[in-house]
Order: C-alpha cells, then sequence, then structure tokens
C-alpha cells in the first residue's frame, strides 16, 4: 500500500510538470506571433527603425503604403454535450431476519407425593398361658329309653325337566365389500423462480477523479432469474375395497325346557323306640389352662407420605427466526446530458499597412534597398502563415463519477 502511495504522487507530479511546460510553450507562442504581427504592421521594437527608413525613402523615392486583408488564427470557446454518470435511487427486494413468538416443550422440577415403608414400634395384645382350679365335668354312662327317628320309604309325584328342538331366527354378523374414497400420493413437477449470480468477465472503466486517479473494477456479478424445476408431493382420490360389517337373519337350532310328570321314592319321617346309651355329668376338681392378657413391643409396617421429585413438561415461550419481505434503496449507474467547454480554431480578418516603392525608382534604389532593408524580403524572418485543421487540445475536464456510499470506501487509484 505504502508503494502505491508513493507512485501515485510521483504520478500527480510528472501531471503537474507536463501541464507547466505546456502552459510555457503556448505562452512563448502567442509572444511570438504578437511580435511578427507588430513587426508587420509596424510597431514593437523596430517601429523607430521603419519610421527612419520611410523618412529616408520621402527624401529619396516617393513610395507608398497599402492595406492588406490577412487572415489571423484565434480561438472560440463552444459547448460540446458529454456524458456524465450520475447514480439514481432504485428498489431492491430483500430478505430480512425477524423473531417470531413460538413455544417449545421443557421440563420443570416438581414434588409428586409417594409412599414410603416404615416399620414403628406397637404394643399389642396377647395372650399368655396359665393354669385355673375348675370344676370340670365327668361323664357316667347309663341306658334310658328313646324314640329313634327312621326313614320309611314313600311314592311322590313330581316334576322333571325335559328338552325340545326348536328353531329361532338370529342375526349373524357378516363381512360385505364395499368401495372407500382414499387420498393417495402422487408427485406433480412444478418450476419455481430462482436467483442465481453471473459472473460479467472483463474490467469495466468507472472515471477518473481531480487527482488524477483512475477507478476500475473488477468481478462484477449479476443476478439471473432461472427456473428449477422442483416436484411437489400432491394427494389425488382413488378408491379401496373394504369390508363393512352387516347383519344377516339366519335359523339357529336350540333347546327349550319342558316340564313331564313323573313318580319318585320319597322318605318319610317316623319314629321307633329303642334303648339309647347316655352319659350322666359329674362335676371333678382339675386343672384348666387359661389365657392371660399381656402387651407385647412389636414392629408394625406403616407407610409414611413423602415428596419426591420429578420432571413435568411445560411449554415456555421460544422465538423463531424467519425471513420478511422487505424493499431496499439502492443506487444504480445512470448517464446524464451535460455541456462541457471546447475550444474551436476560428480565422478572423485584420488590415495589415505594407509599404511599397515607386516602380520608377525600384531599379534606381536597388543596392539602397538592399543595404537598408526597405524591400520586403525578408526570407530570414519571414512568417508564413498556414491554416491549420487541427484544433488545440483543450485540456480535459474530469468528470467526477458520483459513487455510491457502498462503492465509494472500496475505491482504489489505477497506477
Amino acid at each position: 500500500m505504502h508503494s502505491y502511495i508513493v507512485l501515485g504522487v510521483a504520478l500527480h507530479f510528472s501531471l503537474v510538470s507536463t501541464k507547466a511546460v505546456l502552459d510555457q510553450t503556448a505562452e512563448e507562442s502567442q509572444v511570438s506571433s504578437s511580435q511578427v504581427v507588430q513587426q508587420r504592421v509596424g510597431f514593437g521594437p523596430s517601429g523607430g527603425h521603419d519610421d527612419h527608413h520611410h523618412h529616408y525613402h520621402e527624401e529619396h523615392d516617393p513610395g507608398y503604403w497599402k492595406k492588406k486583408l490577412t487572415w489571423k488564427e484565434g480561438w472560440k470557446k463552444i459547448w460540446k454535450p458529454a456524458k456524465k454518470q450520475i447514480w439514481k435511487p432504485a428498489w431492491k427486494k430483500i430478505w430480512k431476519p425477524i423473531w417470531v413468538p413460538t413455544q417449545k416443550p421443557a421440563w420443570k422440577e416438581i414434588q409428586v407425593p409417594a409412599w414410603k415403608q416404615v416399620w414403628k414400634p406397637v404394643w399389642k395384645e396377647i395372650q399368655v398361658p396359665a393354669w385355673k382350679e375348675i370344676q370340670v365335668p365327668a361323664w357316667k354312662q347309663i341306658w334310658k329309653p328313646v324314640w329313634h327317628p327312621i326313614k320309611v320309604p314313600a311314592w311322590k309325584e313330581i316334576q322333571v325337566p325335559d328338552w325340545k328342538k326348536i328353531w329361532v331366527p338370529v342375526w349373524k354378523e357378516i363381512q360385505v365389500p364395499a368401495w372407500k374414497e382414499i387420498q393417495v400420493p402422487a408427485w406433480k413437477q412444478i418450476w419455481v423462480p430462482e436467483w442465481v449470480k453471473v459472473g460479467i468477465p472483463g474490467e469495466k472503466y468507472l472515471g477518473k477523479d481531480h487527482e488524477g486517479w483512475e477507478y476500475t473494477s473488477h468481478d462484477l456479478w449479476k443476478k439471473k432469474l432461472i427456473w428449477k424445476p422442483l416436484w411437489k408431493k400432491i394427494w389425488k382420490p382413488a378408491k379401496k375395497q373394504i369390508w363393512v360389517p352387516s347383519k344377516k337373519l339366519v335359523w339357529k337350532e336350540d333347546w327349550k325346557q319342558t316340564w313331564r310328570t313323573e313318580k319318585k321314592q320319597i322318605w318319610v319321617d317316623d319314629k321307633k323306640l329303642v334303648w339309647k346309651e347316655a352319659w350322666k355329668q359329674i362335676w371333678k376338681p382339675s386343672k384348666k389352662q387359661v389365657w392371660v392378657p399381656e402387651k407385647k413391643l412389636e414392629w408394625k409396617e406403616a407407610w409414611q407420605q413423602v415428596w419426591k421429585p420429578a420432571k413435568k413438561q411445560i411449554w415456555v415461550p421460544d422465538k423463531k427466526l424467519e425471513w420478511k419481505e422487505a424493499w431496499k434503496q439502492i443506487w444504480v449507474p445512470d448517464w446524464k446530458e451535460i455541456w462541457v467547454p471546447a475550444w474551436k480554431k476560428i480565422w478572423k480578418p485584420v488590415w495589415i499597412s505594407e509599404w511599397f516603392p515607386t516602380p520608377d525608382h525600384h531599379d534606381h534604389h536597388h543596392e539602397h534597398h538592399e543595404s537598408h532593408g526597405w524591400d520586403r524580403k525578408d526570407q530570414e524572418s519571414k512568417v508564413v502563415w498556414k491554416r491549420h485543421d487541427q484544433q488545440p487540445q483543450a485540456t480535459p475536464v474530469p468528470l467526477n463519477p458520483v459513487l455510491s456510499p457502498a462503492s465509494a470506501a472500496t475505491q482504489t487509484p489505477k497506477l
């Protein structure tokens, strides 16, 4: 970068020095042209010498002065059309990110009840054995008459069940075919527009500033709209055979219960007198084991409610980044018609005075003319005026291009 700055300063110095030399040459050419015109007209440093010769001719040779029309070179300032690069505003479609509020699942720490098995001491009522003096009965065998119940056979009319075969109508579940409207997937080709970047080869000249720096752009890109094929999934209707449940009336075999009369042998209660062994109760002392209440410490199973941590799914607010359509103002290059100054070479007529000697004394004073220089034979100092069709090269006025804020930061001088 330092070498670029040094080369730019040297180039600027050489351009300024060249312009100064050209201006000095133009001034010298104008001074020499004015001196020649004054010399021919009779003005300037040699004006006194011409007056002396004029008096000399009046004394010796009665000549005459004559006006002569000649063309003098001049320059006229004109205006010619030119084009100037400007930047005009335009609108460009962009996509800017925005945050859209959404919800996302999350886990929240909560406390849920649970039961914990614990053992706690309790006093349990128990019975412990002990001996008690009691009177216990004793039995003495005796015989006594008793009526003994007996059973005697007999016949009884009863109703017994019977089964009869019948046919009953019933509804039977069957499956009948039917057609169901369904949606089946299919693929449809569509074309979507897409912007692609296309490179512009070559180098583009942007202009030159007032210091002589040239600006060019390389590797430009432009957008190109193309149609890209895509396959879109669609759904089309179709028919699918299914089985629909229905009912059908059929005859089913069944058995119905009926009753018929029959005879059954039964046993009727009766009694018979018999001698029966019996026992008579008597009392005799004895020991009896009894149970005395007492307390015993035991561990009893119990359940205690505790709280244990758990996770519960909740929805928390969130945000999602989406693209929103927007318009951005940009600056595009354009050309503006302007008028720039230029110089046009013209020729304007001027009158000059020339002295001509008398024709009779031309030969007599030939030597005097050669010695005094009264004739106009100035071969050495004669200036030949010739029209040139070439116009002077006017100093070009550099047009400073109006740069956009984005391109002004990236301009680099061309060395």
